[in-house]
């Protein structure tokens, strides 16, 4: 009687949804069938685009855009805004860039009469009524941009872009700025990697300060694989778009020295999976044993940054889903697992199971599916898409987060989780569409 009310229940799910149970025994045209017949899916594709259609900044909860979740939802940008608008928007981020070459995280317009929220700290006197801002615990601002223009390119065939001049600098020329602050000021020459404040997987909060976004003498230098595998594929990008065969070359070696520093010095062959983070003078947990924490959003971009084998991928994916099945998650977006105990964050917000320890997040979850799909693991692709799916039509949004009982938190319109996943149903139905060809 239990089995019955199970496989009950279940069907009853999937037809509130309105998607096809999952074919594993029909084979890959029964698959195919199913990802194509997937209503919910155009429910997410037509909400996710009308909100595409009202702005960059970064949700609701943000007055900013934000680099950061710009270069996640850009692409579908493209096809709901007018091309030039998304141009602009772009480039507002290099008339702040730093006369170093660093990249502010965010810029927010200031209307005369009104205040800039709590990010707003920064103007210039050459772009009146707006105001920007850099978290300085993170180190994927550079890197951030360097993607987003490079899918901006992609998406939209538009090249002269990287010819527009800011400030006697090309736009290509700043990129490579980007990169030249990079290896000035964040770059470890001991271990040939980048470094940054001590987070929780791919977030933006140290753990010793009450807000913790700024990088001061609470700060505990890092190194992990969020930062380092962003920064591989943003080399990979430079090297496209760059026409200069001398900068190319310049930058692929880069390249391969960084990947093979993040082989060497990141990954633990014995456990199979990414250690939490390589500390250049202390820990930052003293007592805990911190390798035994699984990072799922950092993993899904290593394997999108070509990092792991198809075995590796395999087994990492095991991991993530005993992750979830242990705390009673409700998606491989789970940010990590276990959770850094209680205490270890004086942000109160990063108490176990919430936001960035330990929060459920489609923002980097969904790009585990399209990382799944890129190694042709469809099959899984399509069973860990699910939970991504069902919450948007359950709760009619993109939330920013969710906790582990599957409860909407943060923005209730948070364009980056509308990007994430609208790129991974984009390609299943790719490959579905390809192999009914």
């Amino acid at each position: 009687m239990k089995h019955i009310t199970i496989i009950i229940n279940t069907l009853a799910l999937l037809a509130i949804f309105n998607q096809p149970l999952p074919a594993q025994a029909g084979g890959k045209e029964q698959l195919a069938k199913a990802i194509l017949a997937n209503e919910a899916f155009d429910k997410v594709m037509e909400k996710g685009n009308a909100i595409l259609q009202t702005g960059f900044n970064a949700g609701d909860g943000y007055a900013e855009v934000w680099i950061r979740d710009l270069n996640t939802f850009i692409t579908y940008s493209c096809r709901a805004m007018p091309q030039d608008k998304v141009r602009e928007a772009l480039l507002k981020f290099f008339y702040f860039q730093g006369f170093d070459g660093n990249i502010p995280d965010g810029y927010q317009e200031v209307p005369a009469g009104h205040q800039a929220d709590n990010y707003g700290t920064y103007a210039r006197y050459d772009m009146p009524g707006f105001v920007f801002h850099k978290n300085t615990v993170e180190t994927d601002q550079e890197t951030s941009l360097i993607q987003a223009v490079y899918r901006y390119v992609q998406e939209t065939g538009d090249r002269s872009i990287l010819e527009e001049t800011i400030r006697g600098k090309t736009v290509v020329e700043r990129l490579e700025f980007a990169l030249d602050y990079l290896m000035k000021h964040k770059f470890n020459e001991k271990n040939g990697l980048l470094w940054g404040g001590t987070t929780t997987d791919w977030g933006d909060v140290q753990p010793y300060h009450k807000w913790g976004v700024k990088y001061d003498e609470y700060g505990i230098p890092a190194i992990d694989i969020y930062d380092n595998a962003m920064f591989l594929i943003a080399l990979d990008n430079f090297c496209t778009l760059t026409s200069d065969k001398e900068s190319w070359a310049k930058w692929r070696a880069v390249y391969g020295s960084v990947k093979t520093n993040i082989r060497k010095h990141l990954w633990d062959e014995k456990n199979k999976k990414f250690i939490p983070h390589l500390y250049i003078q202390h820990e930052a947990f003293p007592g805990l044993n911190e390798n035994e924490i699984f990072y799922h959003g950092g993993t899904a971009v290593a394997i999108q940054a070509g990092l792991l084998s198809k075995e590796e991928i395999r087994l990492s994916l095991k991991k993530m889903r005993q992750n979830v099945k242990a705390c009673g998650a409700q998606s491989i977006g789970l940010t990590l697992y276990p959770p850094y105990p209680a205490g270890s964050f004086a942000n109160k917000g990063m108490d176990p199971y919430s936001y960035q320890n330990a929060g459920d997040w489609t923002w980097f979850g969904a790009r585990m599916i399209t990382a799944l799909m890129q190694n042709g693991m469809v099959e899984e692709a399509y069973q860990e898409i699910q939970p991504f799916v069902n919450r948007v039509v359950k709760n009619d949004g993109f939330f920013e987060w969710y906790t582990i009982q599957g409860e909407p938190h943060g923005s209730g319109v948070f364009r980056g989780s509308a990007g994430v996943l609208m790129e991974a149903i984009d390609a299943l139905r790719t490959w579905a569409k390809e192999y009914r060809e």
